[in-house]
């Protein structure tokens, strides 16, 4: 087959593949999640709600990081990043790691997910180090912090170590959520003032040091395990922060603009999810409600943006949205909204909004699949190598 070539399209930039694999799994999966209720798929070694956190964060969005890292790491280091077979190779590594979770091939499970994000670092570290660049290291960082709290949830999974499970989620909910926000601070100003006539997105200094400084407490704090009113109290004031600097980037001039709004409205979720954990952590709404804000809000809006951005940008297409990309925006914000909103308004919907919401995220991301296969698979309009 031609797409097993290492000069196939797909094989020349890192978000090619990991952007369609990333969108076909978020469509597919909570339909997996269904077979496993029902019994279809057996005793999986991972299953139930530690299966659906597991592959939302180290199945789908970190496949969306990598593939993300891969083709920016390229023009911040000014080196190439992996095509051809390397890159093919760490899509297989990704693919058995989602296959292997859903047998009973517990040991190979763990060292394919421990391996893939591990792999990916240093695939970075490579070009990063090679160029210097020093502003982009904490990336290699992160996601080898990424590959310690999946091995940390695998380890205790196979009780090789007493390490309740789910701290390694937590940690790497933090990870994410860090390197959102980092990028968000990056791309979103430059975008809305390059893509909104007369906007004056800005950045203060001191509002960027205490909004990554919260995340990153924040993060020490879950890795202590601290809970009650230090938690509440710095999740609280984090909130503040990232609620202060979205304002600054002027997000009101972007709604002619749907490339950018889409960025903007997805990043509100971040100072929503902030705020809802501190009352989370006052034990006044359930943890998930919190939890959700980040993954199906701020993640999954942010993730549909750029998917949408990056492969129109490096394929040649003009960076706009079409309608059906802005169906692809509107479906995955009602899936946010309906997830977070729906049980805190009315907890005995919560259930319908559950379902609800999963069926606008996998339509939301299935259409962009179906949209992007062959913009994804197939060489730039212009030409160019990419």
């Amino acid at each position: 087959m031609k797409v097993i070539s290492a000069r196939h399209p797909l094989w020349q930039m890192g978000f090619r593949p990991f952007y369609l694999l990333a969108s076909i799994f978020a469509a597919l999966s909570i339909g997996l999640w269904a077979l496993q209720f029902s019994g279809w798929l057996g005793r999986p070694y991972l299953e139930g709600p530690l299966w659906h956190a597991h592959e939302m964060l180290f199945g789908f969005a970190l496949a969306v990081v990598v593939g993300f890292l891969f083709t920016a790491g390229r023009n911040w280091s000014n080196r190439p990043t992996p095509t051809g077979w390397p890159l093919a190779a760490l899509a297989l590594l990704w693919v058995a790691g989602r296959v292997l979770v859903l047998t009973p091939f517990a040991w190979a499970a763990a060292l394919a997910n421990t391996a893939f994000p591990a792999a990916a670092a240093i695939a970075l570290a490579v070009p990063f180090f090679s160029a210097g660049s020093r502003r982009n290291y904490f990336f290699v960082a992160l996601l080898l912090l990424m590959s310690v709290a999946v091995m940390a949830i695998h380890l205790d999974r196979l009780a090789v170590l007493a390490i309740p499970e789910w701290i390694g989620i937590q940690i790497g909910l933090d990870a994410l959520l860090f390197m959102m926000a980092v990028m968000g601070g990056r791309v979103i100003p430059m975008f809305t003032n390059n893509g909104v006539p007369g906007a004056a997105a800005t950045r203060h200094p001191l509002v960027e040091k205490a909004a990554l400084a919260a995340i990153l407490l924040l993060l020490a704090i879950d890795a202590l395990q601290l809970q009650g009113s230090p938690l509440a109290l710095l999740a609280a004031a984090g909130a503040a922060a990232h609620l202060i600097r979205w304002a600054l980037w002027q997000p009101w001039k972007s709604w002619r603009a749907p490339l950018v709004w889409v960025l903007h409205l997805a990043y509100l979720w971040i100072p929503v999810h902030l705020a809802l954990r501190a009352m989370s952590a006052a034990q006044w709404i359930a943890p998930s409600i919190a939890v959700h804000a980040l993954t199906v809000g701020a993640a999954g809006g942010l993730i549909i943006g750029m998917m949408v951005r990056t492969a129109r940008g490096h394929t040649g297409r003009p960076l706009r949205a079409d309608r059906w990309d802005v169906a692809g925006f509107v479906l995955i914000a009602l899936a946010a909204f309906v997830r977070v909103f729906v049980p805190l308004a009315a907890p005995a919907w919560a259930l319908d909004a559950v379902l609800c919401s999963a069926a606008l995220w996998s339509a939301g991301f299935g259409l962009y699949a179906v949209r992007y296969w062959p913009v994804l698979t197939r060489p730039r309009l212009d030409g160019n190598p990419g």
